[in-house]
């Protein structure tokens, strides 16, 4: 990485897990026995933010732009507590190289030196407004599901309902509950963004996938260090547009579609930011932008707005 100096591995702080997490979402106990292997990939989010995208990426990365991969069945969300045990069970028994997904703040993720960690974020109200879709979208079976689910941790938390149908409505819940009716958003963000210095963790953002896809896939699979067909690359870029994901949704969403109302293309909506702008007040606009700051400071509450701000030598531009 240019302007980058190397730190011998034995002097670098790494994360030392703080807690488990055990609700009706996480089970972050799963990670204590996943036995990590030296080419593992993590991507990690709060949710919304452009997790299956940057699956699809790294997807086509690893299997050089294969036409039926089947990233939403092949790269679980480990700490999830719906799917059955076997999900956790089939990922361990990959023999390819492994790229798994996770949505729990760092201090509850039992943390590797070994594998490489995708941070991926998004504006708080670009995630919000994905998420309602997500939310509202939900096959009834799944709330049932949900609440008897024998999976459950002790502590779980807000049942999940249908959501009211006004979105701006959702955010202001979403926004005095820290997450609600999910999880904590602010400190996901922080507790990552404390670790961006670290030699295995690449930083990207929802918006700067949407400006420059081909950079930033490049970026990616440098850090990946998974050299660039120049031959494939047109066709491997395609297979992780926005278009081409939804044309085959069904490969792209977890478990085919089925827990969502209109299958896989409802999972894969729209995969536009502002749309809160029109809806929201000034005041509300305001109230989130003073919140950010001062949940996650200035570098980084710009970062999440923006894509834009991480210093030189942290992983933020490709070598």
């Amino acid at each position: 990485m240019l302007g980058e100096t190397a730190v011998p591995t034995d002097a670098i702080q790494w994360p030392v897990k703080q807690r488990d997490i055990h609700n009706s979402i996480f089970d972050s106990r799963v990670w204590d026995d996943f036995a990590v292997r030296d080419d593992d990939i993590v991507i990690a989010t709060w949710g919304k933010a452009g997790t299956t995208w940057t699956q699809q990426i790294v997807g086509q990365l690893v299997f050089d732009g294969r036409e039926d991969l089947a990233v939403g069945d092949m790269s679980p969300w480990l700490d999830f507590v719906v799917p059955p045990v076997e999900v956790i069970e089939a990922a361990k028994a990959q023999s390819h190289r492994r790229f798994v997904k996770t949505h729990l703040p760092l201090d509850a993720l039992t943390y590797s030196p070994k594998a490489k960690y995708i941070y991926v974020g998004r504006d708080g109200r670009d995630v919000v407004w994905s998420m309602h879709n997500h939310h509202a979208n939900f096959i009834p079976g799944f709330y049932a599901h949900f609440k008897t689910n024998p999976r459950r941790g002790p502590d779980p938390g807000p049942e999940l309902e249908p959501p009211t149908p006004d979105v701006a409505q959702y955010f202001r819940e979403w926004f005095a509950g820290d997450g609600y009716p999910w999880w904590p958003f602010w400190e996901n963000i922080r507790t990552w963004w404390a670790a961006r210095s670290l030699p295995n963790i690449l930083f990207v953002h929802f918006a700067s996938l949407k400006a420059d896809l081909s950079g930033e896939m490049r970026r990616i699979a440098s850090f990946l260090d998974i050299p660039v067909d120049e031959a494939r690359w047109p066709a491997i870029v395609e297979h992780c547009t926005f278009d081409y994901m939804k044309a085959h949704a069904d490969l792209a969403a977890p478990g085919a579609g089925a827990f969502w109302e209109g299958g896989a293309t409802t999972f894969i909506h729209k995969g536009t930011n502002g749309r809160w702008r029109d809806l929201l007040t000034a005041e509300e606009i305001a109230a989130y932008e003073q919140r950010a700051r001062v949940e996650l400071g200035e570098e980084c509450a710009h970062w999440l707005a923006t894509g834009e701000g991480l210093a030189p030598g942290r992983r933020d531009r490709a070598a």
